[in-house]
């Protein structure tokens, strides 16, 4: 089986008489010849597209050479260079050129450009030189002198007279070629893992798929937020109204109609309409709070403080943050305090949040029984998912017999300077009985 990496191919018995070392010398010597292109072409941008055109021509000349150098790397490395530019969605050459241009990538490219014109193309021919220069000139020694007609001078130096001696400096240039292939194959796979490194390092595909998967997540997160206050403003505003006004002419018909059988059922219609009315209410509350969307998640959060059932110590300090992260820590911070009242038999809780570090972290504590396990159908398997969408982290450490610390942490930037709370919140809320 063929070796997977220059590397391999280097410790194989049969190297020599492979081609490999083939490979290898047309990698470099392909590589001295481009690098000499890429030179002169690099001197004459760099006297006249610097001055009267800018940067882009020397970006675009990288961006060409690293498509050339990814296919060149076959050569010598049978692992595919993969292209690790992402893919334009926005069509035009500006957005096209805007994009490359904001890529690590395309200034590996240009370094790599750069670094092939100045330094690499050198020491690729230099190679090819005493690797496979000097032994075909050995070995040409026989045609030399039969050229010559009496004698000639090989490599500059060493002097031939006859053919015998002719024949011996090629035996030799057979045994230096030999001696030098894996040399050289050495040299042009570590000039192999230079160029990948620089234009297409391994694991860089997974890493730009790993940032759209996380770009496609923060768009997924805002476009749930819309839905969300779409859907709230459409209770509000269409049916929440419309039930005001069945209620209200179910009142107003109540108050119309005689004693007895009907005058009793459309009491029963007023009372449910109510009911259900409420119940929107508290749906509409649950969808998107006006406090949260008004005021930020500090009040939204003291809001909550004083509808729980177990006394909750408030220490919250906030500035308005982006809404999607506003919504997961206050729905974090209601999961979490329901959880408690209904789980935890604790006398009484503190809620701490702040800002630190670009961090969003809110602490809940009770004294309660412990033993809070995410498994346990509590919702917090859910919370953590919620959390999760926006790179943050849910830690929840509750030995039995407590206390119990939840804590959220959601990275974050504050939204602006000027758009704060109104003021740090500590206060001790006695609950609701």
């Amino acid at each position: 089986m063929e070796a997977r990496t220059p590397w391999q191919a280097l410790t194989r018995p049969r190297f020599p008489r492979g081609p490999r070392p083939w490979r290898a010398l047309g990698y470099l010597l392909s590589g001295g010849l481009l690098g000499a292109v890429v030179c002169g072409v690099f001197l004459l941008l760099g006297v006249f597209s610097l001055v009267l055109v800018g940067l882009p021509p020397l970006l675009l000349s990288g961006l060409a050479l690293g498509g050339i150098e990814r296919r060149r790397l076959r050569l010598v490395d049978p692992d595919p260079a993969p292209d690790p530019h992402r893919p334009a969605t926005v069509p035009g050459p500006l957005a096209w050129l805007r994009l490359r241009a904001g890529e690590r990538a395309t200034w590996r490219e240009l370094a790599y450009a750069l670094l092939l014109a100045t330094v690499l193309w050198p020491l690729d021919l230099l190679a090819v030189a005493v690797a496979a220069g000097l032994p075909l000139v050995l070995l040409s020694a026989p045609v030399q002198l039969a050229a010559d007609g009496h004698e000639t001078k090989v490599v500059k130096a060493y002097l031939v007279t006859s053919y015998p001696e002719a024949f011996a400096a090629a035996l030799l240039g057979v045994l230096v070629l030999v001696a030098l292939a894996r040399p050289l194959a050495a040299f042009a796979g570590a000039r192999a893992a230079l160029a990948r490194a620089l234009l297409a390092p391994r694991g860089a595909a997974g890493d730009d798929r790993i940032g759209e998967v996380i770009a496609s997540r923060a768009r997924l997160v805002d476009a749930f937020e819309a839905e969300r206050r779409r859907i709230e403003r459409d209770l509000h505003d269409g049916a929440q109204q419309r039930l005001v006004a069945l209620a209200m002419t179910l009142g107003l018909a109540r108050l119309d109609a005689p004693p007895g059988p009907l005058a009793e059922q459309l009491a029963k219609a007023h009372a449910e309409a109510g009911l259900v009315l409420t119940e929107l209410r508290e749906l509409i509350h649950g969808i998107r709070p006006q406090v949260l969307a008004d005021y930020g998640l500090g009040e939204a959060l003291a809001d909550a403080a004083d509808r729980s059932a177990v006394p909750v110590d408030l220490d919250v300090d906030l500035p308005r943050l982006p809404e999607a992260v506003e919504s997961a820590g206050y729905f974090a911070g209601c999961e979490a305090l329901a959880n408690l009242a209904r789980h935890s038999g604790a006398s009484r809780a503190r809620l701490t949040a702040r800002l630190a570090a670009g961090t969003l972290r809110l602490d809940v504590e009770d004294d309660g029984c412990g033993g809070a396990d995410p498994a346990g159908g509590s919702g917090l398997t859910g919370l953590a998912d919620r959390i999760a969408v926006l790179d943050g982290t849910l830690t929840i450490t509750s030995p039995q017999g407590g206390p119990t610390l939840l804590r959220v942490e959601i990275p974050c930037p504050v939204r602006s300077a000027g758009s704060v709370s109104s003021s740090p919140r500590t206060a001790s809320s006695s609950g609701r009985a």
